[in-house]
């Protein structure tokens, strides 16, 4: 069910002018989270996508939530990357259409365990527009902003220039150059930096996860059963597992 925020995110002080209202479906308590904005090309090549995966994952494993906009692509590889309870997506239309339809799954799985953004309301349906203004809100969500693979002239690009407009740090991984066409000029004025370790990368950041680990302890403390807990927190259930956290008894948690 789709509800209005009733708090204001400071993040988005940032932007031109402030959303009239913001509609969510979701965990608000991402918002609290650090968070760094992975976009891209719709159309990746195989290298981007395993770089993706990989940025985002080990992100997120540092308690980093991902943010971005639910396209095909590196949107939704960053989302997967991520983990749905780490991944805050945000939408051109209303957040009762699974747009675009080949991620509706996806989109259903982040509106369950992580959280939906838009500004429209429900039954809204998307824009050249709209496009283009989620993209602004992806970018003004984070403080760091990672392009993966962009071509000249694309959304990517616009929202590289947000980027630059709100003073965020901007970042791409290392390409060949016909594969990285729409960066190249941004790369050589310095105004994007190029990630050449990905681990040297991830590593620069502080790892951000005493808050999720002491709610997720919390929860297994109510004794859940552990279909229940993998639904909710996914793979951090199975990490507490093999780390002897707890213990499956009759198929309920048991905190050791």
């Amino acid at each position: 069910m789709t509800k209005t925020l009733d708090f204001h995110i400071k993040k988005f002080d940032c932007l031109k002018t402030y959303p009239n209202e913001i509609y969510y479906r979701g965990n608000l308590d991402l918002l609290n989270k650090n968070s760094i904005s992975i976009v891209g090309t719709r159309r990746p090549i195989n290298y981007t996508k395993q770089l993706c995966y990989e940025l985002a994952s080990k992100l997120s494993n540092r308690g980093i939530c991902i943010v971005s906009g639910g396209a095909m692509g590196v949107d939704a590889i960053a989302h997967q990357g991520a983990g749905f309870n780490n991944t805050i997506s945000i939408l051109a239309n209303g957040l009762n259409i699974k747009y675009p339809k080949v991620n509706k799954n996806l989109l259903t799985s982040i509106e369950n365990q992580g959280l939906l953004l838009s500004t429209y309301k429900d039954n809204f349906k998307a824009t050249k527009y709209t496009f283009v203004h989620r993209n602004e809100l992806v970018v003004a969500l984070s403080d760091t902003l990672v392009i993966m693979q962009a071509d000249e002239n694309s959304g990517s690009i616009r929202s590289l220039e947000y980027a630059l407009k709100m003073n965020k740090k901007i970042y791409t991984i290392s390409h060949r150059a016909n594969d990285n066409k729409g960066l190249i000029q941004y790369i050589k004025k310095g105004l994007v930096e190029v990630i050449y370790d990905v681990d040297e990368f991830v590593n620069s950041f502080k790892k951000e996860e005493s808050k999720q680990d002491d709610e997720i302890l919390t929860y297994l403390k109510t004794n859940p059963t552990y279909e229940e807990a993998l639904l909710r927190y996914n793979q951090k259930i199975f990490e507490y597992e093999l780390n002897s956290i707890f213990k499956v008894e009759n198929g309920v948690c048991i905190v050791i």
